[in-house]
């Protein structure tokens, strides 16, 4: 997998996760993704520059640090989006290993019997 392509499949994931669980902390995201702390913490940040993403406060919390991620508008466009981008990456994927494993399967056809 490239780069790019992870990094769109990670932004797919915590848009998913969080349309969600909207009140997902940073570390359970991190830790449900299995990416780091920072990771999670630089990607809720691009997200939220890029517009795809809102954050408030919980009403009636009692710890100001907790926030409310939201999906805007346009982050429920982008996971549309990312969501076709990654089904067809993986449908090619898929057609990929199909043709691989069907060649694989003639080759072991074609060896010599014992």
């Amino acid at each position: 997998m490239s780069e790019k392509s992870s990094f769109y499949e990670t932004h797919l994931q915590v848009l998913r996760l969080l349309e969600s669980n909207p009140k997902m902390s940073q570390r359970d995201l991190a830790k449900a993704l299995g990416i780091s702390l920072g990771k999670a913490n630089y990607c809720l940040n691009a997200l939220l520059d890029k517009g795809l993403l809102k954050m408030q406060n919980f009403q009636g919390s009692k710890s100001k640090l907790a926030y409310a991620y939201l999906l805007t508008p346009a982050g429920i466009a982008e996971k549309a989006g990312l969501t076709r981008r990654f089904l067809k990456s993986k449908m090619e994927e898929y057609e990929q290993l199909r043709l691989e494993i069907e060649s694989l399967k003639q080759q072991a056809r074609d060896l010599p019997q014992k």
